[in-house]
């Protein structure tokens, strides 16, 4: 795999964030919160009508982008922030940009930006990568 400096990962596409997957994720997290849930206790947030995707749904499109670009034992370190909340019916898309290359004795590290952007509200999620390119 050959990658630069300032080269872009390629993106990963949700077109909506489905409140089914929210609901069944706090069942499996036991995730007593009603925001992930019910759409009428997220109106004091601002978000009336809307349920709050999960933290752990947030990253994993995080993940998703970097596995396909790198394959799926390929992530070093994950670091994330969450600046806005994602919420059910967002079309989301995972981003990156590889701010820098170093050898280890395993192979090629990219130091990579990440976030998860959104046309109307902008990054929602952001943070950094190190993963191990392929090869």
């Amino acid at each position: 795999m050959n990658v630069n400096i300032g080269d872009d990962i390629p993106e990963w596409d949700m077109p909506s964030v489905r409140r089914e997957r929210m609901r069944t994720m706090a069942a499996i997290l036991r995730d007593p919160n009603p925001v992930h849930w019910d759409d009428t206790s997220t109106g004091r947030y601002g978000f009336e009508g809307k349920t709050i995707n999960q933290g752990p749904l947030g990253l994993s499109y995080m993940v998703n982008m970097l596995h396909d670009w790198a394959g799926t034992t390929s992530i070093r370190r994950f670091i994330m922030t969450f600046p806005q909340a994602v919420l059910s019916e967002d079309h989301v898309i995972a981003r990156g940009k590889v701010t820098g290359l170093r050898d280890e004795e395993d192979g090629t590290i990219a130091e990579c930006d990440i976030w998860l952007h959104n046309d109307e509200r902008g990054t929602l999620l952001k943070g950094s990568a190190e993963v191990l390119l392929p090869g």
